[in-house]
């Protein structure tokens, strides 16, 4: 597949259908996210990947809104990496997020980022520290997102070049 048709097909994923994703699938997931690049090649993201039923709905519950598909999901990735080791972990995580959602495309797979980094529940506690406590994260580590992922409930339409905001884009002109 070309990237251009890659991108314009990766829509995000929130309704999964109950086939597993293939161990081969979730390697490759893995591997594009490992070959992402990061600040100073530090490489300080880690991944955890949870398939557990009874984890996914607890996940589902970590934030107030935009999680709940989690629970329907064959798997998910948790993000984390700890600041002290990499200044811009926020950016790496998320290259290496991005990285994760187009192969998950190219496989055939949906995935949606489900942002954790600075969400609350309604009691004001941090999204973060659900996860950390759910999956027994070590306190330094600092959770991103969470990558929902599996085989699409239905095919969304690519995105359509006239529904691009070009009117955001600004040219320099030297």
């Amino acid at each position: 597949m070309h990237f251009s048709t890659l991108i314009s097909n990766r829509r995000s994923c929130r309704s999964f259908n109950e086939s597993e994703v293939q161990p081969e699938q979730v390697q490759a997931i893995l591997r594009a996210a490992l070959l992402a690049p990061s600040s100073m090649n530090r490489q300080s993201w880690h991944f955890i990947v949870v398939d557990d039923k009874t984890s996914l709905a607890k996940l589902s519950d970590s934030k107030e809104h935009g999680s709940h598909f989690l629970k329907d999901a064959a798997l998910a990735v948790v993000v984390t990496c700890n600041p002290v080791e990499n200044d811009c972990w926020v950016e790496d995580g998320a290259i290496a997020a991005s990285f994760m959602q187009l192969q998950a495309e190219e496989l055939g797979l949906g995935s949606c980022w489900v942002q954790i980094r600075g969400r609350r529940i309604s009691d004001g506690t941090l999204s973060s520290d659900i996860v950390k406590g759910i999956l027994d994260i070590p306190e330094e580590q600092q959770v991103l997102c969470i990558v929902a992922i599996g085989n699409k409930h239905q095919q969304l339409p690519p995105h359509a070049d006239e529904d691009l905001p070009w009117e955001k884009v600004h040219v320099d002109k030297f």
